[in-house]
């Protein structure tokens, strides 16, 4: 009796999330989303992740409309997104009011199905969101973030069957219709994918749904033993945007299970032309792919564990200080960090802060650096950890904080007071929009200036490259500025054949990904970087980043230590204290402003 796998493709949102850091543009999606409704996916992921932030941080478009669009040329098929529990589509936890309205809004514009996840997969976190989806009358996907630790095998003393379980008879409770494993770094070996879905096919009645990543290179083994195991619908995207650290290509496949009981039947010469269109599309992005290595998947993760999307942001973050060839560092730290912090999956926003903190430790010293969102996980502020906390780095990490500040040990989203009230306040001159509100509840410097631009109040700076073109402008450049460079020992000679015709060439090969002007390895130094210079003490940026806000006014009498400006950098927001006891001479920039590593962000007239 047939018994096809149904698919879901996730070429429109994780896909590119993974290969490149979410910047793939609407109008590179829109020439195929028609064709794509039509193969016949059970759902197509489209939205959620990352891709509200890059839509207004980097994309300058409104993912509202985005998802609009989707739903307007895909209207028979189910659009899914993946929704980070009280955290959303940001990096902190958001009150429930905020939660409620964005499901509500969601729903409203277009999400059938909401995958809703955990970072740390505990439910004090869901309960809102997955009670939000229930009331809109949608498809709730509750999901088992999968991780392991040193071993890397299904289970230990954390991550074992009874966990997974546990867990999902949990997620059952809250009133799941269908329980997602997502293994985020491509961890899940074949072996240990059979024995899981089993157990979760065995133990619940309800559909399971299988999301890896290709990043060790098991993904489609994975798959394979997750169909045979019962596994109801599996995660996929086409060829271009497939393997290295996004999903298996939907193609092998079909292909594979052609004329097997579990034969999906989708028409791959269809989905062949679909993929080819896309590759033409996607020609303008090619230099925004890894290219550090050779190999199209990194054995190493199941060291490391570094799912997809942090990996390229983890890329991306290395290349704005100059970095890049740090890389391998930050990969062996991590595992590090993570084990000291309590051994929680990598997925956002974890990911995000330990992969971070990670960074920080590598390039300013161990801990020398720690973003407000690690002393809140540290507090409790994101929920319970699976394992406890190293007591020394805890103790170090809250060090500084005010002795009335503790840990919390209930519902962190409990103590978070209503947002949208004051939001609507803050943005009455600007929009009344319900949509407009939560992309500045949830984003409020990124966010605003997106909405300012959007209603003519501001324009792009002259100097923001698109995200599409700036690697390749600065790959152009390097190229003319290397027409007056004399040749080296790498030079080879080729023959060149056009038409009928022969063609003598020499080639000095440069590697334009690694032609970056050269960067010394600084000692570590401590969180906020300053120096004496005339007219006192400077507080510079240790790295590039956002300046959020300013705590303290000009002329304002501050203590050693006390905290001064915040700097959004690597998605995650850092307070820099002061040097010194003093007075605060000037605030040297505006809030919202990008600023380099080095920019004086504020001078302090010291004490004498």
């Amino acid at each position: 009796m047939s018994q096809p796998v149904k698919i879901t493709d996730t070429t429109f949102r994780d896909a590119h999330q993974s290969l490149l850091a979410t910047r793939l543009r609407l109008e590179d999606m829109l020439p195929i989303a028609e064709e794509m409704d039509a193969v016949g996916f059970h759902s197509m992921e489209v939205w959620g992740g990352a891709t509200f932030d890059v839509c207004t941080r980097f994309l300058n478009e409104d993912p509202w409309e985005r998802l609009r669009t989707f739903k307007s040329l895909m209207p028979n098929t189910k659009l899914q997104m993946l929704l980070r529990g009280q955290s959303l589509v940001g990096y902190r936890a958001y009150p429930d009011d905020v939660v409620n309205s964005f499901v509500e809004r969601s729903s409203e514009n277009g999400i059938d199905i909401f995958r809703v996840f955990d970072a740390l997969n505990d439910e004090w976190n869901l309960t809102s969101a997955a009670k939000a989806v229930l009331k809109n009358k949608k498809h709730l996907q509750m999901t088992l973030c999968y991780s392991i630790t040193e071993s890397g095998k299904l289970g230990g003393s954390i991550y074992n069957l009874e966990y997974y379980i546990n867990k999902a008879r949990t997620f059952k409770e809250l009133g799941a219709h269908s329980i997602a494993v997502k293994d985020m770094a491509g961890l899940l070996s074949p072996y240990d994918a059979y024995d899981l879905i089993s157990a979760l096919k065995s133990e619940f009645d309800l559909p399971i749904q299988l999301h890896t990543h290709y990043t060790s290179g098991m993904a489609s083994m994975t798959l394979l033993k997750a169909i045979e195991a019962g596994v109801d619908t599996v995660d996929t995207c086409l060829s271009p945007l497939a393997l290295r650290t996004s999903q298996p290509a939907i193609e092998p496949l079909l292909s594979t299970l052609q004329s097997q009981k579990r034969d999906p039947q989708f028409n791959l010469e269809n989905i062949l032309l679909i993929s080819g269109k896309l590759e033409q599309r996607l020609s303008k992005y090619i230099a925004m792919l890894d290219s550090s290595k050779s190999s199209v998947i990194d054995a190493t993760v199941l060291s490391h564990q570094i799912p997809g999307g942090m990996f390229s942001n983890l890329l991306s973050q290395l290349r704005e200080t100059g970095s890049e060839d740090r890389l391998q560092e930050v990969m062996a730290e991590i595992p590090v960090t993570r084990k000291e912090f309590g051994y929680p999956p990598l997925v956002t926003p974890m990911s995000q802060m330990i992969g971070s903190q990670a960074v920080s430790n590598v390039l300013f010293g161990r801990y020398k650096m720690v973003s407000n969102a690690i002393t809140d996980y540290v507090l409790g502020k994101y929920g319970r950890p699976p394992a406890a906390i190293d007591e020394s780095i805890k103790s170090f990490v809250l060090k500084d904080l005010d002795e009335k500040v503790t840990e919390i040990k209930s519902r962190p989203a409990d103590q978070l007071k209503p947002e949208l009230g004051n939001a609507k306040e803050e943005l009455s001159d600007i929009t009344s929009n319900a949509d407009d509100i939560l992309t500045y509840v949830l984003y409020p410097t990124t966010g605003l200036g997106f909405l300012r631009r959007k209603y003519g109040l501001e324009t792009l700076p002259e100097d923001s490259p698109s995200p599409t073109t700036e690697d390749q402008r600065s790959a152009t450049e390097q190229i003319v500025n290397a027409t007056t460079a004399t040749r080296t020992e790498n030079l080879r000679a080729f023959n060149v054949y056009l038409n009928d015709e022969v063609f003598y060439v020499e080639v000095d090969p440069l590697n334009l990904k690694n032609a970056r002007v050269e960067t010394t390895k600084q000692p570590p130094h401590k969180l906020s970087e300053s120096n004496i210079n005339d007219d006192g003490l400077v507080i510079k940026a240790p790295i590039n980043g956002i300046v959020i806000k300013y705590l303290v006014s000009e002329g304002d009498q501050v203590s050693t230590g006390q905290d001064i400006v915040v700097l959004e950098a690597m998605k995650m927001e850092n307070t820099l204290p002061s040097p010194a006891s003093g007075i605060v001479k000037k605030l040297t920039q505006e809030v919202g402003v990008k600023v380099d590593k080095g920019t004086v962000l504020a001078i302090i007239e010291a004490n004498h």
